[in-house]
């Protein structure tokens, strides 16, 4: 053998861990001053590639950016979804948080909040507790502002807290 080992650590190279997948199309350099305190950017995101196409229902309880292409529902209750700027999604949606840097075609349905960035789009209408639409993104809908969602989202998460502070 000439001295080679799988997976062997040089010495003073820093190791990264990403923490969101790499080919991800979001533009990581905006900054998003916006985002809660007690944001969920430790827990990994479930990533749909670019390649993929998804015709049906889409359910999960983890965080999802998708970069390819959705016809059909999404139920996220909970979590939250980032449409990258590929994305192309002809359904309607169900999450915690929607973030759209891509095209939505659908009805979106967010219990807390709904953001629109610069060159997103979403046809469709808007339910939620906050929504924030950047200069140069596209929407053509209606928006009802639904205080009662965030509301049930908070006595969700402090529930949540309370479970997990029992349990430690």
């Amino acid at each position: 053998m000439n001295g080679f080992v799988w997976n062997a650590k040089k010495p003073n190279e820093p190791q990264a861990v990403p923490r969101e997948p790499r080919n991800s199309q979001i533009d990581r350099k905006s900054s998003d001053t916006t985002r809660p305190v007690d944001s969920v950017a430790d827990r990994p995101t479930a990533w749909l590639g670019p390649s993929l196409h998804v015709k049906g229902d889409l359910t999960g309880r983890e965080d999802l950016l998708i970069d390819g292409a959705i016809e059909g529902m999404l139920q996220l209750n909970e979590h939250k979804l980032t449409v990258g700027m590929a994305a192309k999604l002809k359904a309607d949606i169900n999450a915690r948080e929607v973030v759209v840097y891509g095209c939505v075609q659908g009805n979106v349905y967010a219990t807390g909040r709904i953001e629109i960035k610069k060159g997103g789009s979403v046809i469709g209408n808007l339910r939620t507790a906050q929504v924030m639409i950047d200069d140069g993104a596209d929407f053509k809908g209606s928006i009802e502002i639904d205080k009662s969602a965030e509301e049930e989202t908070d006595k969700n998460t402090l529930s949540r807290k309370a479970s997990a502070g029992a349990v430690s």
